[in-house]
Formats: C-alpha cells, structure tokens, sequence
C-alpha cells in the first residue's frame, strides 16, 4: 500500500518538529507548512532548510490566506496540527477553524489530526477556570470537524515527559531535584507520562490505520502509568539518595491562582486536575497505542529519567 503524504502545520514546534522527523523516518512523502511572517526567526528558518535538506517539501502558507491553505492541502493526503495549545508556550487552538475550512473545500483529505497530545478535552466538561479554555477551545475545533465530515484521529497523549518527569511533576520544574521535592497531595494519584519522541512515533503510525479513524487513539504505555511518589521513588533509586519531601494540599496549591498571570493559571488548573484529581487515569478504554503497535518500544519512565544523571 502506498503511504500517505503528510502536511504538517506547525512543523518547526515543541512536538512538530518530532512529527516531522518520524514522518521522514516511515517513509512519507512530508510536507511542512512554512508561514511567510517568520520574519527573522533564524533557528526556524535553519531547522526548516535542514528538514528539506533530509527529503521535507516546504509549502509557503498563512492562516491568513485561504487560498494559500487550501493550496497546500491539496498537495496531501493526511493533514497534522501541532500548533502550540499551551499557554506558558502560546496558545493558537482557535486558528485550527481556518485549517478546517481549507480542508473542508479542498475535499481530498483522508484524515485529520488537529493539536490535541494532551488530555482528552471530551472528558474534562466539568474542568475549572481559566484551565478549561483548553479544553473548551479543543472542542470547538472537534465539533467544526465533525460537522465539517472530515475524516479525523484525536491523539490524547497524556503528559509530556519532559514538563512532566523533569520537575518530579511539581508545576514550574523541568530538573530534577537531588535534595527535596514537593508531593502534590499525598501523590498517589495515577498520571501517565509518554516521551515526545515516541507520541510522534505512535500518531505517524496511525496514519494509515483504518483501526484509528474517526476514533480517540490514547497513549498509555503500561510502565509509565504511575503516581508521582512512584515518579519520585524512580529517581531516588537512579541517584541513590532518598530526597526530603514535604507535601501540598489542594487548597494550599491553588491558594496562589489570584495573584498569577493568566497563562500560569490555566498551567495551574490543569496540573491540579492531573495530580490532585487523577483526571488521565481514573476511566477505561478500548485499544490504546501500546497494545495497537507493540512493535514500538517504547521508552520507560526508568529510561527517560536517566538523562538527568
């Protein structure tokens, strides 16, 4: 079976850059999209000539210019989103309807993957302000599709582990302490933690899988459905030292909110309902990716803690 070609929309990014170099890696024929006002953003620029240089076709278009996306789509069988939904990063979720429209017009697209990689907004209906905007807007985004009849795979990723793991899951860490660390709670609730490199690997894979369309495609590797004390527990055996922990209740950690930027709210909320509500572990599902793709190996929350030794 000949392999779909990929556009992907955000290309130069966080997990966009990962979906590109898996992409290249299975063999598709990769598109990028390369937005004219780049201006001089020269790391942008050197890493989008470097994935051209490895077999990436750059398409220049806006989101500012139908014409321009619908031209692009065109080129493609398969269309990726990675453009950012974090706040602390950027936060673009709504942009997406522009993408939907090219797509809808265009008619030729086989499957959709708009930016999700995180938690599954279908299940966060009862989350808190202003976390929830998230969310929200991600809904926004499904409903335009569905109503649109655009064939679509939402990939909920969980936690990516370097926000995640690098910090021992404390909100505003990405290094790992040697000498104390905070639970959130009694750090007992379940979260499942996925290295970036591999949610690349698992969402190029579903591409052509007709198992995933139309469908949520959940990463939840086995090994890293942990709590954060497990998390904890994990370093302190790679460092050999015991660290000194001190704990946080719910009202101490969201006691702060007021006084903070919007972005680092909507940060605080969602770490509040992973840590403190166990929000990405606490419902069943059908197949998820592991057991879909078991030739992926996958790397472990063991393995990818050992880069901070």
């Amino acid at each position: 079976m000949e392999k779909s070609k990929v556009l992907i929309v955000g290309g130069t990014g966080y997990l966009g850059k990962r979906l590109v170099k898996s992409s290249l890696a299975n063999g598709h024929d990769t598109y990028i999209l390369q937005r004219p006002q780049i201006g001089v953003d020269i790391e942008k620029v050197e890493m989008l000539i470097s994935f051209k240089m490895q077999g990436a076709h750059l398409v220049t278009a806006s989101f500012n210019d139908h014409r321009s996306l619908v031209d692009a789509v065109k080129l493609v069988d398969v269309v990726i989103c990675a453009i950012s939904g974090v706040h602390i990063r950027s936060h673009h979720i709504l942009l997406q309807l522009k993408l939907v429209d090219a797509i809808k017009e265009a008619g030729n697209i086989k499957r959709f993957f708009p930016s999700e990689f995180g938690t599954d907004p279908a299940r966060m209906e009862n989350a808190m302000e202003p976390g929830r905007v998230t969310f929200d807007d991600k809904m926004v985004v499904r409903k335009a599709i569905e109503e649109a009849g655009i064939p679509f795979t939402y990939v909920s990723a969980n936690c990516f582990a370097g926000y995640f793991l690098g910090g021992l899951c404390q909100i505003g860490h990405i290094l790992p302490s040697t000498d104390s660390v905070v639970l959130l709670g009694d750090g007992n609730q379940k979260a499942i933690y996925v290295d970036e490199d591999d949610i690349a690997t698992y969402t190029i894979k579903t591409i052509d899988d007709p198992r995933t369309l139309n469908k949520t495609l959940y990463l939840r590797p086995p090994k890293n459905i942990l709590s954060q004390r497990e998390v904890v527990q994990i370093w302190e055996k790679l460092i050999g030292k015991e660290l000194k922990k001190s704990t946080l209740s719910k009202e101490e950690f969201l006691a702060p909110m007021k006084e903070l930027e919007y972005a680092e709210q909507v940060g605080l909320c969602h770490y509040y309902h992973v840590c403190y509500e166990g929000c990405l572990a606490n419902f069943e599902i059908g197949d998820e990716a592991s057991t879909l793709y078991p030739e992926v190996k996958y790397t472990t929350v063991e393995q990818y803690m050992k880069r901070y030794l």
